[in-house]
């Protein structure tokens, strides 16, 4: 089945509400760290999290304070794929658009502020909450195909469309890490559930994140600069569907109707076409496989895209009443991409951190502020 790169309504906005650790157990190696290394060794670990930490300090590792909570912003732009798209106006019969509905460019945005809480229960592992509320919006340009009579695809017309929303985010996360030579390497993992209001149920979305890093002291106890690369996993629950408000999706201006009532004509025009080229084949032509092929490949998408085009048109001549259902299976079109990533250390308590990625269909930004404290 052809797979469509597109962001079309509100689950193909790619709200990838990510969080990760922003400070890492950090093992203190090298001639200047020995006094620091030999000072942790003799500390008291104060704190009741994380779980052994005691031992792990003894070891010569510098853990960061066991709790905190982070804001984030976050800003987003990506491609997916589509399969099986399903549409309806109204409640109606649903029509099956694979090969009817092309869509030329498609641009997903998403800006999002999301509210990390976290606590460090092993030396190791930091686990967290993922709370957020984000705006977004789909941009496509998109065009509806039929079959000629020599069995081409025929542009019927073409329309462009953008949707806005508002959704809501919530889910948990894992990111192990440990401390590796003199920098640290941290393996995130998170689960988010994204709230829209026009989808049947919240879209859910799985991210893993290697990086890996080291962090430069500077002149002032416990200041230091963080700097990191690695990778950036998504994936999509694939099964979607929802309804929108036919109005949202395309302007109450009559263009809408106008463009379907001229995709309609010329649906007419070319099963006459269909229809003429056919009785003018002679009956041992008409016998002929290959043209029984492209006469019945012609006659399915015209009579598949003349029905869809009539739904459309009816629910197009009520638009501020009308709706459309939809439903598919989607994957984003690159599940990898290249992040570079930075935090400044003010002290053992402020941190402010700066993330982007980039190759491939996806680019991100993230920028936050943490606030870390004992338990």
């Amino acid at each position: 089945m052809k797979k469509l790169s597109i962001a079309l309504v509100p689950c193909f906005a790619l709200l990838t509400l990510t969080s990760n650790a922003q400070v890492f157990t950090n093992k203190e190696v090298g001639k200047k760290n020995v006094d620091l290394a030999d000072s942790l060794k003799k500390s008291e670990w104060p704190h009741t999290l994380p779980f052994l930490g005691k031992k792990a300090t003894q070891k010569g590792y510098n853990l960061p304070l066991p709790a905190g909570l982070s804001v984030q912003a976050f800003s987003q732009k990506s491609d997916l794929v589509l399969d099986n798209m399903m549409v309806g106006f109204n409640n109606g019969p649903m029509y099956n658009l694979d090969e009817i509905v092309r869509f030329n460019t498609a641009i997903a945005k998403a800006t999002a502020v999301t509210i990390r809480p976290d606590v460090w229960v092993l030396p190791f592992l930091d686990v967290y909450g993922i709370f957020g509320t984000a705006s977004a919006s789909t941009d496509i340009s998109a065009g509806i195909w039929a079959k000629g009579e020599d069995g081409s695809d025929v542009l019927l017309t073409e329309f462009n469309t953008k949707v806005e929303f508002s959704t809501t985010t919530y889910g948990f996360g894992m990111t192990p890490t440990i401390g590796v030579g003199g920098g640290f390497m941290a393996l995130d993992f998170n689960v988010a559930w994204t709230d829209v209001p026009q989808l049947k149920k919240p879209a859910q979305t799985v991210v893993f994140g290697p990086r890996f890093g080291k962090a430069f002291k500077l002149k002032k106890p416990n200041q230091n600069i963080a700097v990191w690369v690695g990778g950036f996993r998504v994936k999509l629950k694939s099964e979607t569907a929802g309804s929108l408000a036919l109005s949202d999706v395309f302007p109450e201006d009559g263009e809408f109707q106008s463009k379907i009532d001229g995709a309609i004509v010329k649906v007419g025009e070319k099963q006459q076409a269909v229809d003429s080229w056919w009785a003018g084949l002679t009956p041992v032509e008409q016998k002929n496989p290959v043209n029984i092929a492209k006469h019945n490949a012609a006659n399915a998408v015209l009579t598949r895209t003349g029905d869809f085009l009539a739904a459309a048109d009816a629910a197009a001549e009520n638009i501020s009443n009308s709706t459309v259902q939809y439903s598919m299976d989607k994957q984003v079109k690159n599940m990898w991409n290249f992040i570079v990533g930075s935090q400044y250390q003010i002290n053992r308590h402020f941190m402010l951190r700066l993330e982007a990625g980039f190759l491939g269909s996806r680019t991100q930004v993230l920028g936050g502020v943490q606030y870390r404290f004992g338990l």
